[in-house]
């Protein structure tokens, strides 16, 4: 039986094309299962939540992943929640997995300084690195 790999998918809203062509890249990759608990756009916390109820939600996803991926995009150097989102996996000791953007030449220091590790836009890549940091 093939294994199950529960991803949290940090990213920030106004970019969410990349964050679809990521949970696009992980559905068409052979013999990859993944259950994604990324905390969507039409949620109600989201929408219209406290902070700290986002927090608790996000929280409460991130302690049943194996990982968490975060986009490694500049914009998530000036993001509040994907630096949350970062403080939240480390403190749960989950690893962080940097997904540095196609084509990008800016990317976040941040991001790539708290990360387990860093893999270019590449399935494989990615799909080998979400592999290795689970447990």
């Amino acid at each position: 039986m093939q294994k199950t790999y529960n991803l949290f998918i940090s990213h920030s809203w106004a970019y969410s094309d990349a964050y679809e062509k990521l949970t696009s890249l992980l559905n068409n990759y052979s013999y990859f299962d993944y259950k994604n608990y990324s905390v969507p756009k039409d949620d109600p916390i989201h929408t219209k939540g406290a902070d700290w109820e986002l927090a608790q939600a996000i929280e409460s996803k991130v302690k049943s992943c194996s990982v968490v991926l975060i986009l490694a995009g500049v914009y998530s150097t000036h993001s509040k929640w994907i630096k949350k989102e970062i403080t939240i996996a480390q403190k749960l000791g989950k690893s962080i997995i940097a997904i540095q953007p196609w084509a990008s030449e800016k990317t976040s220091q941040t991001v790539k300084d708290s990360a387990d590790e860093i893999v270019g836009w590449n399935s494989s890549s990615v799909v080998n690195a979400i592999r290795e940091h689970s447990p």
